[in-house]
């Protein structure tokens, strides 16, 4: 089969990510519109993310922000954004890469995306997919798992339950060619 030099997983990933981008910096300028809330999972440990040390202890590996009723100061660049949270009553600034995002879910009308692993990482951890994929249909992904981040999104993760219908979860994996 040939080879994608081209790499369109990566060029999708990307586009993905600027709806995230585009998202929050529209809830940035204007706030949330509506009941629109979210859930953002990142990777703790990858390059770039900023959070204390006391979080990176809670969250080595993964954990999952909710930017709902209580976030302040929410700012984008281009490759990242930044915002302040309370966890457990105490006040914290954050600092996230897009490229270390792993999900994004809005429960209020069940749309999530899922980033897989980007660069690097991706090339090394194809063969790994393509095993682990293998029979599967690409059609039917996994709902967005949410990921504890304190008292706030427990609460949260209970409220978005099943009550409302199945999520739409956009995976990478749907678009990668099975060999």
């Amino acid at each position: 089969m040939p080879q994608d030099l081209i790499r369109y997983d990566l060029l999708v990933q990307d586009a993905l990510k600027g709806v995230v981008r585009k998202v929050l910096a529209d809830a940035a300028a204007h706030g949330l519109p509506g009941d629109h809330h979210f859930y953002i999972s990142f990777r703790t440990g990858d390059p770039g993310v900023r959070i204390s040390s006391r979080l990176r202890e809670k969250y080595p590996e993964e954990m999952t922000i909710v930017l709902q009723h209580q976030f302040w100061d929410l700012s984008l660049t281009d490759h990242s954004f930044e915002v302040g949270l309370s966890f457990s009553g105490i006040p914290e600034r954050l600092l996230v890469p897009f490229d270390a995002l792993t999900g994004f879910f809005d429960p209020s009308v069940q749309f999530g995306l899922k980033f897989e692993l980007s660069g690097a990482e991706t090339a090394d951890n194809d063969e790994a997919d393509e095993e682990e994929t293998e029979g599967e249909s690409p059609a039917a992904p996994a709902a967005l798992p949410a990921r504890k981040n304190g008292e706030a999104a427990e609460a949260k993760a209970e409220e978005a339950g099943d009550d409302k219908g199945s999520a739409q979860v956009v995976s990478l994996d749907a678009f990668r060619k099975k060999t």
